[in-house]
């Protein structure tokens, strides 16, 4: 029963003339009693079958006539190289199995309607019916662009001889505010859902130096924007003996072999969305320029926009600002009071801190966030207690300033934010399989 031949290898040419056995669910069925036009998809893509009843035997031909959008079926016959079937070949089919059927009293419910009604977004139905919507041609495709963003962290971190390295989901302490803390109950005490990694990864940093990790991460947001879920996959780096301008490197270097690695390998996907291929290439191999946080306030006010040194920049801030960007920007050295205690405070200015958001243009907004750590034990203890954190929660995290405290940092990439501004999706729900935010947690 193992799959041998995949539709996409069929309609690159590498089958003409041969007799196929061909495995998948079926897209779109029409034709007579006597012949049927079926095309059938797999993962790999889709193929025109001809069914005729005098071919495959009365009992099949019904079978296969009366088999709805969906159903499951086993083609077997000989690969047509015809210039007017969709990709440039069909099936004559020999035999037909229908191996799960959909009845007439459930047909598939993501019909041609729902997904124009959806009008390339996603309403509550698609949402509510995720489990089926994946099948989508669209939404396949979001998946394979995303399996290649993951491949591209993976290999950027490996081929640099990064190890990588996994950190608890249930964490006693906040890293980027308890207000987007998700409480969970735990055997009589009060834990919460790792908001990142990077507290525990900087643990292991005297150990391996160089870490990563992908893996999802929690934030109580009731954001209802079109880039925020409340869970969110987090791909995360540290680095010893490193400062600022080091790990902003790092982020450019793995942003840009992203982009690269989508426009090779998903080129044909990014088409049939309509993603301009020009800007991913540009993505790929423009530098990003850097502009620092008083520069970005200072243009913000005179485009009119109420803001005030010393707020952080959310993201009808963000829109506005990268409205004129070609490629990415890195905002560097914002105020103290706008950054946690982790954050090292510039040793020029210590109204400011070491740190970075790497911003998206397109109105995507910020895709890295990162900078250098404060990383003596004196610094930390100073920091935590101006914030008025309470020590307990984080004397793992001050032992390791204490036993050998090395110059350090990291960021954290938002994978799936990364995944829609390179798809160009309208909304972040459109990249993830199941996506998770304020008012869904179904299917």
């Amino acid at each position: 029963m193992a799959k041998e031949f995949w539709i996409g290898d069929v309609q690159a040419g590498d089958h003409d003339g041969v007799e196929v056995e061909l495995m998948g669910w079926i897209k779109r069925t029409r034709g007579s009693n006597k012949i049927r036009f079926i095309v059938l998809r797999d993962s790999t893509g889709t193929i025109q079958c001809v069914v005729k009843k005098d071919a495959v035997g009365e009992e099949a031909f019904e079978e296969i006539k009366n088999s709805l959008i969906e159903a499951s079926v086993i083609l077997k016959g000989i690969v047509n190289v015809d210039e007017r079937a969709p990709g440039g070949h069909e099936l004559v089919v020999s035999s037909a199995e229908v191996v799960g059927a959909v009845r007439p009293e459930t047909p598939f419910p993501i019909t041609q309607s729902a997904m124009q009604a959806a009008d390339g977004g996603e309403t509550e139905f698609l949402l509510d019916n995720r489990h089926l919507y994946l099948r989508t041609s669209r939404m396949t495709t979001m998946l394979k662009i995303r399996s290649s963003v993951f491949g591209a962290i993976h290999s950027y971190f490996r081929d640099l001889k990064f190890t990588e390295y996994h950190a608890p989901n249930f964490v006693a302490g906040a890293v980027e505010g308890g207000s987007t803390l998700f409480e969970v109950p735990y055997f009589g005490k009060k834990v919460y859902l790792t908001q990142s990694w990077q507290l525990y990864a900087e643990a292991a940093m005297p150990a391996l130096e160089r870490l990563y990790t992908i893996a999802p991460s929690f934030r109580a947001e009731k954001s209802r924007t079109r880039r925020h879920l409340t869970e969110f996959w987090h791909a995360e780096m540290e680095v010893a003996w490193a400062g600022n301008s080091d790990i902003m490197e790092h982020g450019e270097a793995l942003v840009r072999n992203i982009a690269k690695t989508v426009l090779e390998e998903r080129e044909d996907d990014l088409k049939s969305i309509d993603r301009d291929l020009d800007l991913i290439a540009r993505y790929a191999d423009s530098p990003y320029p850097r502009i620092r946080y008083d520069e970005a306030v200072e243009t913000l006010q005179g485009l009119g926009v109420d803001i005030e040194w010393g707020q952080d920049l959310d993201y009808s801030k963000e829109k506005i600002l990268t409205q004129d960007f070609d490629v990415p920007h890195f905002l560097t050295h914002y105020p103290k009071i706008a950054k946690p205690f982790y954050h090292r405070v510039d040793p020029e200015d210590d109204k400011y801190v070491l740190c970075h958001d790497l911003l998206a243009p397109e109105g995507y907004g910020e895709i890295v966030g990162g900078g250098e750590r404060t990383w003596s034990e004196q610094e930390i203890l100073a920091r935590i207690d101006e914030e008025g954190v309470p020590r307990e929660p984080y004397q793992f995290y001050i032992d390791t300033r204490t036993y050998g405290g090395v110059p350090h940092g990291g960021f954290g990439l938002g994978v799936d934010r990364v995944v829609s501004w390179l798809s160009g999706a309208d909304h972040i729900r459109e990249v993830i399989p199941f996506p998770r935010d304020s008012r869904r947690v179904t299917p």
